[in-house]
């Protein structure tokens, strides 16, 4: 509370809204994760094929 209310200036109501990763990556305490890539969604679907009809 003392970070959200505190040092974000953040209402109680928006702090108490917000989830913990919300709240995390406001606080610069998470970092950002960059998007996922072309590649790495290739390599995502090679690794974890669909299932076909039904699976």
């Amino acid at each position: 509370m003392r970070i959200g209310i505190g040092e974000l200036r953040l209402r109680p109501a928006e702090f108490w809204a917000m989830t913990p990763a919300e709240f995390l990556l406001a606080a610069g305490r998470m970092p950002a994760v960059a998007p996922m890539d072309r590649a790495r969604l290739e390599a995502l679907a090679r690794q974890w094929p669909d299932g076909g009809k039904g699976g």
